[in-house]
């Protein structure tokens, strides 16, 4: 068996970690319950700061097969995204604390929304991330 690639991450764990703020999401708007954010939010947190999402750790016990034999996702996509979504996580878990609602709701929305369109197939983060890259690499062309 081979290990998977540095810097990689097997389908499954990304697709837990979607579904995960899906949850949250929809828990939060449902219920009114603004603390359910912060399952994303700190298991997001841990993985950006300390290599750590404990959501993805809980996933990987119920692999089925070695972690290499999965899809992969790239890491450094996914820690673009992570921050994408780590930001929005924070603003409408402090708007909710502060009572500010329209941007309580716009950025849990959002980022709702982002999490399930790229578990249909689309990645908003991955489209943002490559628009700036083909910005940078247009700007030093100049």
């Amino acid at each position: 068996m081979t290990k998977p690639k540095s810097g990689s991450i097997p389908l499954p764990l990304v697709r837990t970690n979607q579904w995960t703020i899906v949850l949250s999401v929809l828990l939060t708007l449902f219920t009114g319950v603004y603390w359910f954010l912060l399952i994303p939010l700190i298991s997001g947190l841990g993985g950006l700061f300390f290599q750590f999402n404990p959501v993805m750790r809980i996933a990987k016990t119920f692999l089925k097969k070695n972690p290499s034999e999965y899809i992969q996702e790239d890491q450094q996509q996914q820690n673009f995204n992570q921050v994408i979504s780590v930001v929005c996580l924070a603003i409408a878990f402090i708007s909710a604390l502060l009572e500010f609602k329209i941007l309580f709701y716009v950025f849990t929305i959002m980022v709702g929304l982002a999490a399930f369109i790229a578990i249909l197939g689309f990645c908003v983060g991955c489209f943002i991330h490559f628009q700036y890259n083909q910005y940078k690499y247009r700007r030093s062309l100049k």
